[in-house]
């Protein structure tokens, strides 16, 4: 027994002790629910507002507590909402008992859900009480497939949306949100509340509508893009959404870490679009992996067919080596390396290269040089890959240019001999500089683009990671096996996958709007989320999240039966044994699910099923409308399913009559997932409720992930037990290995996730002071106030700039203050002729002067006239820099990765140069602004706002994350919605000047206490 099983025996587990707490809670709650029996439901519904209303009474009373304090706004929001929380867990007892018995009342009742007709007979178990507990606590609730999590969610949001700021529930799909809104929903206006679901059809109105309900269903996509687009809006009635106080996310492992790795983004056309270069790159490309397959066949030719001329040779491992890496999909490497003896020559070669280019141990050769036959190397693990010189040499031959434009100048180096030459002036090293920077430019652009076609020739495999349907390159979700539908690769690589399947290359876009799923979520006070599988990945919702885990016990004992996953040495032998399997269960009636990672599999193995003439159905991403059909059968007596990873697909398969007896639903797996999230998620389709059933993985040593990862381990165990073609492994230290093998990738995959949000932190900060500036403008009637502090701020930094405390007045650059007040402000001030001209006196009298000018402007054009056109103005040019900063971020995140060859952080450097960036635009927004404000011209009537509304056509994109040189993912598009979106705002407090008293009440000037800290 290990030290952590034996301390579990004496202590329990995490869960266990959690649940321990919760159980006094349960009676509690059921002893109410006893005396509800005979109350009428009027005075249920009266109770929630006698709720609603003691809610009201602590918020009020806690805010006026708190009105005089020094606290921060946000110190005092939590503070109010931690009052709101004691005065929840109070009457949470009595609300459960409530949404408990207006269950039971249900039984028997039905209503239409989704357009079906759907009859009411659930009752919440005591497991249920504990998991609604465990999510108001704001934890995950992980509870098994068929456990009924749609029902537990009913509790905490009963409870949670008495303090009426709303609550949202997060499903994934907009189906399941507004089957659940229905189904679910009878519950909450039988007590009073109100519901709303958000689909992706609705207009803004209708959209506001449903986030003024007391709860509100609806997609990740849906809450995350009305957040970017109400910070885009125009008019504060265009915006939709409330507060963002509690949330509920159900396939919580779905959503917060799978789709993780793929910001929101909000996209529209760019102005010069070089899509056009991925056509002309492809044959160049193209012609170079035919090159390059030609090679690593030569390359394997050269081997000796007899094992025993080549076992103890470093020239054939060497050869083994550098075939594996120009070429690791290879036929004929696949079938060599089927033999362990081979796999301990591929290690030694492997071994060779890392002495021979290991720079600690005094490199003897570098890696170009020792894979120089080959025009390329793939590090597959990594997902990238290398030109080498010979490569580069082809390709500028096939391409018809120098090998220099293919090759991209170190910039500090080339800065340094330009700061060095003495010949040169100062202005003229800033020339050659500029220069530089183009050509720098221009050459990262190609080898960037060149870089993308390869991935897509060479890592990218058609009907695995997408397909081609209409003319159109689509997305295949490695994790549900569907089609994403408008969904795109970033970073160009989707544009490079077009060119490479001569389908028509899209344009480029931009980006308007963006935010990471993490940092949507973690904007709520309150988070909590449920799966069937989530103790896997625990440590990152803690993490990134701060979200506990409790791992909630089933009403029944699961008694299906998880076999021992069956290891074969070819791809071949297991297709076999699957089908054996498949025809051995299909003969006895059972009803067999097979699980597959790829749409190219399941059609494999259909192919081999009608060989044998074994009825059945296929669900893949091409085969994806008929989903619910093939579903509702896939319990049924001799039902026969191939799913691509039906895992994530949310649907309880209901054993038919007879089943139990033949054994349950029996889940076949076809190969192991890199995630051990998703192989528990398919063994889950299996024993519901204390149903019978069984599962068991086939795999082999050919399997993407056993190549990847593990098989050299178990392929030395096979020789060694002298397994046989055709022969099986079965052995819990097989199972054992091949988790560790998957525990590796997912570790792999956190880092990738935690290093997006690493980067998007930084983002996140610069958007929230944007939004926050721009939610000001836009909420406020007259924003003069904050065009005179910008005037003010603006005034003081225009002061520094052109005076010097060194120097005399009369050494001061006057003209440049003259030309840049005349410039902005459109006013002429000879301040030389001051008498005092002190730093502080020469900007108090420009505040003077302008703020006389601009009151001169308001009685000519009118004061309504001036109010619009501040806000007009505000919003425009926040858009318009905020914008142009995105773009330059970008731009930014997909060349950082090279500092790292200066032995420079990139992250560092990404936030030194971001926060550079920022400042710039701050300054550019403050002085447009108030260039346009002073300077405008108006005529006629003033333009109708919708007008403005029209602007620019957008897309709603689920991006991924390849620009920050991250292991690729998908990037969802949702460009179906076309509707006139009305674009949404940006938030700040109304600025306080940084001599003002501070609004802390504390009696210092601003600039000395909060203004300090800000």
């Amino acid at each position: 027994m290990s030290i952590g099983s034996f301390l579990t025996s004496i202590f329990g587990t995490a869960s266990g002790r959690e649940i321990k707490k919760i159980m006094p809670l349960v009676a509690e709650i059921n002893g109410i629910y006893a005396s509800l029996e005979d109350v009428p439901i009027e005075k249920l519904r009266q109770r929630t507002d006698e709720f609603k209303a003691m809610l009201q009474e602590v918020r009020k009373g806690r805010e006026a507590d708190l009105e005089n304090s020094n606290m921060t706004r946000a110190e005092k929001h939590k503070a109010v909402i931690k009052a709101e929380q004691e005065m929840l867990d109070e009457i949470l007892p009595e609300a459960f008992a409530m949404v408990k018995e207006v269950c039971r009342r249900l039984v028997g009742q039905e209503w239409t859900v989704a357009g079906q007709k759907t009859l009411w007979e659930m009752i919440p178990y005591d497991v249920q009480l504990i998991g609604g507990v465990v999510l108001h606590q704001g934890k995950i609730a992980e509870m098994k497939t068929g456990e009924g999590k749609t029902l537990v969610a009913t509790l905490p949001v009963y409870l949670n949306a008495l303090t009426g700021r709303g609550v949202h529930l997060v499903t994934v799909n907009d189906y399941l949100a507004q089957r659940d809104s229905q189904w679910m929903g009878r519950i909450y206006t039988e007590l009073g509340l109100t519901v709303g679901c958000i689909l992706n059809s609705m207009d803004s109105r209708e959209r506001k509508e449903m986030y003024n309900m007391d709860i509100t269903y609806g997609t990740n996509n849906e809450f995350g893009f009305d957040y970017l687009r109400d910070n885009m809006a125009i008019a504060a009635e265009d915006q939709v959404q409330r507060e963002y106080y509690y949330c509920i996310v159900d396939e919580v492992d779905n959503i917060l870490i799978d789709e993780a790795r793929t910001p929101l983004i909000i996209s529209g056309p760019v102005s010069s679009s070089g899509h056009e270069k991925y056509d002309k790159l492809n044959p160049a490309i193209a012609t170079l992996v035919r090159l390059q397959r030609d090679k690593v066949t030569e390359i394997l030719s050269q081997l000796p067919d007899n094992f025993e001329e080549i076992k103890n040779s470093e020239e054939s491992a060497r050869k083994l080596y550098i075939a594996s890496q120009g070429m690791p999909k290879n036929r004929r490497l696949r079938k060599l390396l089927e033999d362990a003896a081979y796999q301990r020559l591929l290690q030694s070669g492997e071994r060779e290269f890392l002495l021979l280019t290991n720079a600690k141990a005094g490199t003897s050769i570098s890696q170009d040089e020792f894979f120089e036959d080959l025009y390329y190397y793939i590090e597959e693990k990594q997902h990238n890959i290398t030109l080498t010189p010979r490569g580069e040499e082809k390709l500028a031959v096939l391409l018809g240019v120098p090998v220099n434009d293919l090759v991209v100048p170190d910039l500090a180096e080339e800065f340094v001999t330009i700061d060095e030459d003495i010949s040169l002036s100062d202005a003229e090293k800033e020339k050659r500089k500029m220069e530089l920077d183009v050509v720098h430019s221009e050459i990262s652009d190609r080898f960037h683009n060149i870089a993308q076609l390869l991935r897509a020739h060479v890592l990218y495999e058609k009907d695995v990671e997408y397909v081609v349907q209409g003319g159109k390159v689509l997305i295949v979700d490695e994790f549900t096996g569907r089609i994403l539908p408008g969904r795109r690769y970033s970073d160009g690589l989707h544009q490079a996958i077009e060119a490479k399947e001569k389908v028509k290359v899209e344009a480029e876009t931009q980006t308007f709007a963006t935010i990471t799923i993490q940092n949507y979520f973690r904007m709520y006070d309150k988070l909590a989320g449920m799966t069937g599988t989530a103790e896997t990945e625990s440590a990152e919702f803690d993490d990134i999240y701060k979200l506990g885990v409790v791992v909630i016990p089933t009403n029944e004992p699961c008694i299906r039966d998880d076999h021992e996953d069956q290891v074969y040495k070819t791809r071949r032998e297991k297709y076999n044994a699957i089908l054996n399997e498949i025809e051995d269960a299909y003969h006895h009636g059972q009803p067999v699910l097979v699980g597959t990672v790829s749409v190219e599999v399941s059609e494999t193995i259909s192919r081999m099923l009608k060989r044998r003439s074994i009825t059945h159905n296929v669900l893949n991403a091409k085969q994806h409308q008929r989903e619910a059909e093939i579903v509702a059968r896939a319990g049924e007596k001799q039902a026969l399913t191939i799913a691509t990873n039906m895992a994530g697909r949310g649907t309880d398969i209901k054993l038919g009559q007879g089943v139990k007896e033949l054994g349950g639903l029996y889940i076949i797996g076809t190969e192991r997932h890199e995630s051990r999230r998703i192989d528990l998620q398919l063994r889950g389709r299996s024993g519901r409720q204390g149903d019978p059933g069984a599962s068991r993985f086939f795999l082999s040593l050919e399997d993407d992930l056993m190549r990847l990862f593990n098989s050299e381990r178990i392929a030395s165990i096979m020789d060694r037990m002298g397994i046989e073609e055709g022969q099986v492994i079965t052995h819990p230290m097989v199972t054992r290995s091949i988790e560790r093998a998957q525990k590796k990738v997912e570790g792999r995959n956190f880092s990738i996730r935690k290093h997006l949000l690493e980067y998007d932190d930084v983002m996140s900060q610069q958007r929230e002071i944007i939004y926050d500036r721009r939610n000001y403008s836009l909420k406020e009637e007259n924003i003069k106030e904050e065009i005179l502090e910008i005037l003010e701020d603006w005034s003081g930094e225009l002061v520094e700039e052109y005076t010097d405390p060194k120097l005399l007045p009369e050494e001061w650059d006057w003209e440049g203050l003259r030309s840049e007040l005349n410039n902005t402000l459109g006013i002429d001030i000879r301040l030389q002729e001051l008498s005092d001209a002190s730093e502080e006196n020469v900007r108090q009298v420009i505040i003077d002067r302008a703020v006389d000018y601009y009151n001169r402007r308001e009685q000519y054009f009118g004061e309504e006239q001036i109010r619009y056109l501040e806000k007009f103005v505000t919003l425009r040019t926040i858009d318009e820099k905020w914008r142009d900063h995105l773009y330059a971020m970008d731009q930014l995140k997909e060349g950082i990765n090279w500092r790292a060859y200066g032995q420079k952080d990139p992250l560092l450097e990404y936030k030194s140069e971001a926060y550079k960036a920022f400042v710039n635009v701050i300054d550019e927004i403050n002085k447009q602004t108030l260039k346009i404000c002073f300077r405008a011209q108006i005529r006629g009537a003033q333009p109708e706002p919708h007008g403005l509304r029209r602007a620019l056509p957008v897309q709603m994109i689920h991006q991924d994350s390849l620009g920050m040189g991250l292991a690729p993912s998908a990037q969802e598009q949702s460009t179906g919605d076309n509707r006139p979106r009305k674009l949404k705002p940006i938030h700040v407090d109304p600025k306080i000047g940084r001599n003002d008293p501070c609004p802390c009440g504390s009696g210092k000037k601003y600039k000395k206490c909060h203004g300090a800290e800000a």
